[in-house]
């Protein structure tokens, strides 16, 4: 067994962390008996990506109505000619997260290219062409979530990258609450690409959590969830950042609390496909 797996199969063992994962094995359980989720599977699960990319949007500064999204995403409206920040956020975040749906199976035998694709996605149209799908070489930085503190020069994001993917790739046998927490957090704080990497970090959470089989059908919104508790994520990444055990402990706990929520949202969103009204 590797120092990775080891450290994270004692992260699993960590007081209250079994009860959690435990309890969003049952949440996501719960979920998968919705009875929208017997023949509108395809509908429920478009319907979370819009929601969630909303969400991802908006934790970005990136306020804009679900409406208009879901709108986009259908093809019933158009991005302006010259679209602003607000525009370009969302945009980045929507097409991060419609193709969370064609990485899901990626993203444990293939993580690296699962990541790369959700980059390209989201950041396409927003960095020079020889920025995007890799991470950061020399001196790159990445100038964003500030909050964390400086991001790491390049050499040390890609080690911590490194140790992500080799995680993933030998994860089968993980609780996935554990590993979706461990691989959220280090996108988040090593920010391995130069701009992007809180949305692709959502995104293939997403991906890992449908693709790993927690929520076989794509319906949950842990993007919504992670708004929803926004003031706790940021706290939540900042303990994890500073190394301390505690903090990682706490960053497990956080992230089975919003898988929770992310299951209720889910719920949610199959009452609204079942009612006929999906704006909430």
């Amino acid at each position: 067994m590797s120092d990775a797996i080891a450290a994270v199969s004692a992260l699993a063992k960590l007081p209250d962390v079994p009860e959690a994962i435990a309890d969003v094995r049952d949440a996501c359980t719960a979920l998968r008996w919705h009875p929208a989720l017997r023949r509108r599977i395809p509908e429920a699960s478009a319907e979370s990506r819009v929601r969630g990319a909303t969400a991802s949007a908006a934790l970005e500064g990136a306020q804009m109505s679900v409406t208009v999204v879901r709108d986009v995403f259908r093809g019933a409206r158009q991005w302006p000619a010259q679209p602003d920040p607000v525009d370009q956020t969302v945009a980045a975040a929507l097409r991060a997260s419609a193709e969370s749906e064609a990485v899901r199976t990626m993203v444990r035998s293939a993580p690296r290219q699962a990541l790369a694709r959700l980059h390209v996605a989201a950041m396409s149209q927003l960095l020079p062409g020889d920025q995007v799908g890799r991470p950061r070489q020399g001196d790159e930085d990445a100038r964003e979530l500030l909050e964390l503190g400086p991001a790491p020069a390049a050499r040390e994001a890609n080690t911590r990258l490194t140790g992500v993917l080799h995680l993933l790739e030998r994860s089968e046998d993980l609780p996935l609450l554990v590993v979706a927490a461990i691989v959220h957090a280090e996108l988040v704080c090593a920010r391995p690409f130069v701009r992007g990497n809180g949305i692709v970090a959502r995104a293939f959470e997403r991906s890992l959590v449908w693709g790993g089989g927690l929520d076989p059908t794509g319906v949950a919104v842990p993007e919504q969830a992670h708004h929803s508790l926004a003031t706790d994520y940021q706290g939540g990444l900042a303990a994890y950042a500073s190394g301390d055990p505690e903090g990682v402990r706490l960053w497990i706990l956080h992230e089975a609390t919003v898988l929770q929520r992310a299951a209720q949202a889910g719920v949610d969103v199959c009452d609204a496909v079942l009612a006929g009204r999906l704006t909430p």
